[in-house]
């Protein structure tokens, strides 16, 4: 039974949707802490031919809840904005007439609850992409929650009956191969391959929100980018080595499990 854990991040780029494609069993981590600045509630899309951030606020609240008790600006306007943005950027792209419709939909679902919308997204995207795995929600398990860290992670993979948990390749220093074999777990790290389409001009503009794949990309063409990854083991000395496009991206863009 192969596990992954994330965050539940806001139209994240494919690899998120990679950790997905190689799952039976996709955990969202809803009771982790929100982390302002990070990619809980934007991404970037292209405007211009530049990288811009695409941001649905959120209200402010105390800085120790979790993503689950955090809620979006209850705006019907602020998600007008978002949607005219994104029009803006991609109405003239191939796919725009297929995918706007989905998204304008996303982004009407009923509950403002930012841990309730974005896993809403992320299973609706999911499917579009014929992704197979369970999408469950880590609140919902039955675990020891005082757990903290690699714990919490092994806890959250036992409670499901993993037999393999892979995580993005950039927490790759905070989890012990070891701890993971004593529960007869094993461990990997998925590794992206530089993935590149047609954009509007050159130079391409890598690791975008899942938004720009869906609106220059085929969905058969995007279904062959889910399989380009590797999968490499903690001992993998390639680990050590990051190709350029993934020098571009903040760390957090591959999640770091529980912090």
């Amino acid at each position: 039974m192969i596990v992954t854990i994330m965050q539940p991040y806001l139209f994240p780029y494919i690899g998120y949707f990679q950790l997905l494609e190689c799952s039976d069993i996709f955990v969202v981590g809803d009771d982790m802490q929100y982390i302002k600045g990070g990619w809980i509630n934007r991404n970037r899309i292209l405007v211009n031919q530049e990288p811009c951030w695409l941001t649905f606020p959120v209200q402010g609240d105390s800085a120790d809840l979790p993503i689950n008790q955090r809620h979006y600006v209850e705006s019907q306007n602020v998600r007008s904005k978002i949607l005219r943005r994104i029009e803006c950027a991609y109405r003239k792209t191939p796919y725009f007439k297929d995918i706007y419709p989905v998204i304008a939909d996303i982004m009407s679902f009923g509950s403002s609850n930012v841990s309730e919308f974005n896993t809403n997204a992320i299973r609706r995207l999911a499917k579009l992409l014929k992704i197979q795995c369970r999408i469950l929600v880590a609140s919902e398990l039955e675990k020891d929650n005082s757990l903290k860290c690699q714990d919490r992670v092994i806890e959250t993979n036992r409670c499901v009956g993993s037999s393999h948990y892979i995580n993005p390749i950039g927490g790759m220093a905070l989890y012990k191969e070891r701890d993971f074999l004593k529960f007869g777990i094993e461990l990997s790290f998925i590794r992206s391959d530089a993935i590149q389409y047609h954009q509007f001009a050159e130079p391409f503009v890598p690791s975008l929100s899942i938004i720009d794949v869906l609106m220059f990309c085929p969905l058969d063409e995007i279904r062959k980018f889910l399989k380009q990854y590797q999968l490499l083991k903690p001992s993998d000395s390639k680990i050590l080595h990051f190709g350029s496009h993934e020098e571009m991206i903040d760390d957090r863009q591959y999640g770091l499990g529980y912090l």
